[in-house]
């Protein structure tokens, strides 16, 4: 077994990514558990998102830094996280709110094998 992301996404996702980075350049991800967002992916422009000490660099989805804050990331440790594309608005702040649609996260709890990998 290969490497365990903690972070990937659906082909929707990849295909919305790439339509984003056409049209704004390259982009990033937090993992937002703030309240008026819920817990919803924004993407941002690279830099956008100011990274504090708090934050935890999950991996990369389509190239894209994906980040978590620190405590949210102690409850979704045990999981990997997917990031899907649905229909309707997300998060005022994310790149792809004019497109009609959002970032939405799934998750999957990591196997043991997995687990032992991390």
């Amino acid at each position: 077994m290969g490497d365990v992301e903690k972070v990937i996404c659906t082909k929707k996702a990849k295909e919305l990514i790439a339509e984003l980075k056409r049209k704004h350049g390259h982009l990033m991800f937090h993992q937002s558990g703030g309240c008026c967002d819920g817990s919803s992916p924004m993407c941002y422009l690279m830099d956008e998102f100011l990274i504090g000490n708090e934050d935890v660099l999950l991996g990369y989805i389509e190239d894209c830094p994906f980040y978590i804050g620190k405590a949210q990331y102690e409850y979704w440790k045990h999981t990997q996280l997917i990031i899907d594309v649905v229909d309707g608005r997300g998060g005022m702040f994310s790149l792809e709110g004019p497109e009609g649609v959002r970032f939405l996260t799934r998750s999957r709890i990591f196997t043991e094998e997995e687990r032992k990998q991390l």
